[in-house]
């Protein structure tokens, strides 16, 4: 068996019917009806039920589907590195960010954009278990993201690469803080005021970490809004409804004059920051310089928010 009849089983397994798959590799039905024939003689085993309209893969068959997707996906790698030895970085690089990091993209993309100009990007947002996925079915090469990085998918699969811890700091109403000299406040300071925090049924751990960090101190906030996404938590911040505690470069893809960003003096957190990709894929060059590239853009974007 050649990657040729794997890539002609994966087509009939995906479409459910020699026909549809024949159309899909722009062949005729009986040379694909006499290759599957001839890939279960060789293999001998049935791959296929034919006894409906759609053809069903047998255990065998579903066991051949998950090697084959590996294996196409190796091979299709390899193919892409052998031919960018001795080529400029060009082509499409995707990658995922979860939302409380897209604000960590556009320095890191300009700086690369500038020394790499053939390359385009496609940019992905969502929560881990999203990007997981996507990361999974190879539609994302790396994924910029809080750590520890959670998906359905386990932790073995992933290779990360750490950045620069990115401090946590309060977000409130510039109407509660009139005081201009203000630059800090204590944790019992904030405690005082209502509060909103980042949680979805499945994202907690930055909910967690900084309300264990209250805890430390003794402290609970009332808690008057669990918030889906950044947007929506700086959205009623701004509008007077409680404060909140997130990583620092969230406030630089929102700058409302109605938020205040006020250091934290007593706390000891910060937020992980990193960059998650498969352990057994073949990175792409522009991949590889762009993991280059972000750490010294990470410190600089840091260092000025």
């Amino acid at each position: 068996m050649d990657m040729r009849q794997l890539r002609y089983f994966l087509a009939i397994a995906n479409e459910g019917q020699i026909t549809r798959a024949a159309k899909l590799l722009n062949m005729e039905q009986p040379p694909l009806s006499r290759q599957l024939k001839l890939m279960e003689q060789e293999l001998g085993v049935v791959l296929f039920d034919r006894t409906g309209k759609q053809l069903q893969l047998t255990q065998a068959g579903e066991l051949l589907r998950q090697r084959a997707i590996t294996l196409m996906h190796q091979f299709d790698e390899t193919i892409a590195y052998v031919q960018e030895i001795g080529e400029g970085v060009q082509g499409v690089l995707s990658i995922g960010a979860v939302v409380s990091c897209v604000a960590l993209l556009p320095g890191v993309i300009r700086r690369f954009s500038e020394k790499y100009p053939q390359v385009t990007f496609k940019i992905q947002e969502g929560d881990h278990f999203l990007l997981g996925e996507l990361l999974e079915n190879r539609d994302l090469e790396l994924i910029v993201t809080r750590l520890p990085f959670q998906s359905d998918f386990q932790s073995q699969h992933y290779s990360v690469m750490p950045l620069p811890s990115d401090p946590f700091v309060a977000l409130l109403p510039s109407e509660w803080c009139p005081d201009p000299a203000l630059r800090s406040m204590t944790l019992q300071d904030l405690a005082r005021f209502p509060f909103l925090t980042l949680k979805t049924d499945r994202t907690t751990f930055m909910h967690n970490q900084v309300f264990e960090e209250f805890k430390r101190f003794g402290l609970e906030p009332r808690i008057v809004s669990e918030c889906s996404s950044v947007a929506i938590t700086l959205s009623l911040v701004a509008s007077g409804i409680g404060a909140a505690i997130l990583p620092k470069s969230v406030m630089n893809s929102f700058a409302p004059q109605s938020i205040r960003k006020i250091a934290i003096s007593n706390a000891e957190f910060q937020s992980e920051v990193g960059i998650v990709w498969l352990k057994d894929r073949h990175l792409s060059k522009s991949a590889r310089h762009f993991m280059e590239i972000f750490p010294q853009a990470f410190v600089n974007f840091r260092d000025i928010t």
